[in-house]
């Protein structure tokens, strides 16, 4: 629809697209700040305190993000408790982002303490900002900011975020530069942690991926190989499941993965780059009350820094280099769609 059309029918365009820039006043989020983003029927929740990440996305009133037993929470202390202390702040919703000094199972490495899923998923964004305006004839609805993990003597890694997506379409891009601004060569983990839930995830929720071989991380998990590609319904007290997948990728270099819920004929499309994020880990958690189901695409294994480092070597940024990243996100709305994307994924090359 062209802004001549638009503003013949609307008296704001926010009736149908915009940001609104809000901050949480009671509870566990109180002081927390985010941007809701509306985009016909799509929307999202973007925390401005939690580094740009999505709590909230749903389509048509249908929600896809897990959120955790916690709720919403702004930053505190237990975001930097040590050991598995993290699962007390760690929210879930639609994507956090674990890094940029550990991913996944804590450790500790000469005398130093390298958090669950790292720092960066509680770093308030520098410089945030928000765009919603004509730009070459569309609806650009833009929100960003710089995120800075450092330390004296230690690291000084900035992450900069832009959040972007246009009015008419369900899909929207989140763009990440890694930059190390500090005089060493720094070493650095990321993995996005996206997660799926109730009312899109439920029993028969498929996840389809063009993978071309599949491990569980644990004898847990590989018990249940074999069903890795489908969701069960929630049981009570069950484990998790980690499932390490060899993806295969596009003559492009990016890769992707879908999920679907078929009864509902609704889905996502996530399509990412092979090569700076060439791990790719599926969490399966089939208990009640913690029903989710997470993709996790990261330069590192889901064993965390110790073993990267141990096989294969960490990820490193020479001084001042500047590591790009662009993930896309689609939303799959009825059956031809989502055949289209069963297609787009037998359709990856080995």
């Amino acid at each position: 629809m062209t802004k001549e059309e638009l503003r013949r029918l609307t008296g704001s365009l926010q009736q149908v697209a915009g940001i609104r820039d809000i901050c949480f006043e009671s509870g566990p989020a109180k002081g927390l700040g985010a941007y809701e983003i509306h985009n016909g029927p799509l929307f999202l929740r973007v925390l401005k305190d939690r580094s740009l990440d999505i709590e909230e996305l749903s389509y048509k009133g249908t929600g896809f993000n897990f959120l955790a037993k916690t709720g919403l929470m702004a930053p505190g202390p237990s975001d930097l408790a040590p050991g598995s202390g993290a699962q007390r702040s760690i929210m879930g919703g639609f994507l956090f982002t674990s890094g940029l000094d550990n991913i996944c199972a804590p450790c500790q490495i000469d005398g130093r303490d390298y958090l669950m899923h790292g720092h960066v998923r509680s770093v308030p964004a520098e410089l945030p900002g928000a765009q919603a305006r004509w730009e070459e004839g569309v609806y650009r609805m833009r929100v960003s900011g710089e995120m800075r993990e450092a330390e004296l003597f230690g690291e000084n890694l900035v992450l900069r975020r832009r959040l972007e997506t246009v009015y008419g379409e369900k899909s929207f891009t989140l763009t990440d530069e890694i930059e190390n601004q500090s005089l060493r060569p720094e070493p650095f983990l990321i993995l996005y942690h996206i997660n799926f839930g109730y009312p899109l995830l439920n029993a028969g929720t498929e996840l389809i991926l063009p993978t071309r071989a599949v491990q569980g991380r644990d004898e847990t998990a590989q018990r249940h190989e074999d069903s890795w590609a489908v969701m069960p319904p929630p049981q009570d007290n069950a484990p998790e499941n980690v499932f390490l997948h060899q993806l295969k990728k596009r003559p492009d270099g990016t890769t992707l993965a879908c999920v679907v819920n078929p009864s509902l004929a609704l889905g996502l499309k996530l399509e990412f780059p092979s090569a700076a994020l060439p791990y790719f880990m599926e969490w399966q958690s089939r208990a009640s009350g913690d029903y989710a189901l997470g993709l996790e695409p990261a330069n590192a294994s889901v064993f965390g820094r110790i073993h990267t480092a141990e096989n294969g070597g960490l990820a490193v940024l020479e001084p001042f280099a500047v590591q790009k990243q662009e993930l896309r996100f689609t939303i799959l709305d009825g059956e031809a769609e989502i055949a289209a994307a069963r297609r787009e994924v037998a359709a990856v090359p080995d």
